[in-house]
């Protein structure tokens, strides 16, 4: 499998040559211009937000700000940046365990953090924390919806897994209203509140084989836009940070994303600190806002590009019937298949393994080089 030096992902307030030129730089041969880009660019988005100990004239000084999916990743990586900031840090995750130790870590450095273990699927619980979090915080400034979780399956595979769309939405689209409805009515007494949301690269580009997954991304973003309108002269403002692909727990089924240039979440976190201080609508990369005006003047020819990259990328280990390691092995799997269940699970298997040696196409190398960052 190839090996690609390390990607940039600029925010789009970056200069419109530097887009231009990596949109005409050639496909094969040599990375585009954003991709060759020192990959500080991206830590240079936060650089002057971070501070290595926590300060108390920071610019989120005084804020108290809940993040969900803290325990790892992203969520892990911003709640450090935050209480760097001077934020007081609200940890939100299921696994009480992995908040106590990003907890600890924070403390460790001076910075204030509370951690809340919660399934924010239940609507219950939710509101059992928005209930506890108000009663020994009094005001909740922020909210970073980060928590989320993608499924890479092709549509073929996905006529008998109505549940995945299920599940998906569960988490990335109602989990989210839950928390804005809740800490809205507390923001708006407080005259002032900043909704972040954790979007995708893949809403702007429509990347095969993630109908899931950016459909639910694409619904947040949708609603946050209209609320958006509303909220505005109550103090309450959002931003949408179209997310380009990170390297987490969360793609690490997907091995092919081993060759691919990525964010680090430390990087990923800088995007969101600067969400929380400068409080932009949007915040995304030159790919992808290449990617909404493809869609938007050359709707067909986008669709065949992205029908090539369908058939460059295979589906992932997971979506091709392979269990993840250490899964255990249904029992007496023979016996309730049937034979032509069990020809497709062997043939699935052997693709899987495949697709694990193999190299990627040159196709495939092709669109990962010129365009960073997208889930392919």
């Amino acid at each position: 499998m190839a090996t690609l030096a390390p990607a940039t992902f600029l925010a789009f307030t970056q200069p419109a040559d530097l887009l231009v030129q990596s949109l005409v730089a050639p496909a094969r041969g040599a990375l585009s211009p954003v991709a060759r880009a020192p990959r500080q660019a991206a830590t240079a988005m936060g650089s002057s937000l971070r501070s290595r100990r926590p300060s108390t004239t920071g610019p989120l000084h005084d804020r108290r700000i809940v993040i969900t999916g803290a325990s790892s990743g992203i969520g892990a990586a911003a709640a450090h940046q935050i209480a760097a900031n001077g934020g007081t840090v609200l940890l939100v995750a299921r696994s009480l365990d992995k908040l106590l130790e990003v907890k600890d870590s924070i403390e460790a450095e001076g910075g204030t953090a509370f951690a809340y273990p919660c399934d924010i699927t239940d609507s219950d619980a939710v509101e059992r924390l928005i209930e506890q979090i108000v009663h020994e915080h009094g005001t909740i400034d922020m909210l970073v919806n980060n928590a989320g979780r993608s499924i890479r399956r092709s549509i073929a595979l996905s006529h008998d897994r109505f549940h995945d769309f299920e599940r998906t939405m569960s988490l990335n689209y109602f989990a989210a209203i839950r928390l804005i409805l809740g800490l809205l009515p507390h923001m708006k007494a407080n005259a002032f509140g900043h909704i972040v949301n954790i979007s995708s690269i893949g809403v702007q580009t429509s990347a095969p084989r993630f109908s899931a997954y950016v459909a639910s991304k694409a619904a947040l973003d949708a609603f946050s836009d209209v609320v958006a309108t509303e909220t505005l002269g109550s103090g309450v403002t959002f931003t949408t940070i179209h997310m380009p692909l990170v390297r987490t727990p969360m793609i690490a089924p997907t091995t092919m994303y081993d060759a691919f240039p990525t964010l680090s979440p430390e990087e990923a976190a800088n995007l969101v600190v600067r969400a929380l201080v400068k409080r932009p609508v949007e915040i995304g990369t030159p790919v992808g806002t290449f990617g909404e005006l493809m869609h938007a003047l050359a709707p067909k020819i986008t669709d065949r590009i992205l029908h090539q990259a369908y058939k460059a990328f295979p589906d992932s280990l997971a979506a091709q019937g392979e269990r993840n390691p250490g899964e255990k092995a249904p029992e007496n799997n023979t016996k309730s298949t049937g034979p032509g269940l069990s020809r497709r699970t062997l043939l699935l298997a052997r693709a899987s393994r495949l697709a694990r040696t193999q190299p990627l196409s040159g196709t495939a190398t092709a669109m990962m080089r010129l365009l960073p960052g997208i889930h392919w």
